[in-house]
């Protein structure tokens, strides 16, 4: 495997999933006991869908599916939604 697809792995695995999941719990905990008013029910399919692709692409790296290039592009699309969420807190 090379270093990009490494990193990307590794950037997906310790970093995206965790948040995303964190993310997604607290929007279930939110919503426990009241109605989930609609635009939360879409931000919640929304996530789901995300951390599914998330997965397809670890499997897409494991499967040597994905070229370097296409790991590159993902990871600086990744970084980029990193760094705008940190500005946002």
């Amino acid at each position: 495997m090379t270093d990009i697809k490494d990193e990307l792995k590794e950037i997906i695995l310790e970093t995206m999933i965790p948040e995303s999941e964190e993310y997604l719990q607290e929007l279930h905990t939110e919503y426990k006991d009241t109605t989930i008013p609609e635009e939360e029910k879409e931000a919640i399919r929304d996530m789901e869908s995300f951390l599914v692709e998330l997965e397809n692409i670890l499997l897409a790296i494991e499967q040597n599916k994905i070229t370097d290039d296409e790991a590159h592009e993902i990871f600086q699309k990744i970084t980029i939604m990193i760094n705008e969420h940190s500005e946002l807190h």
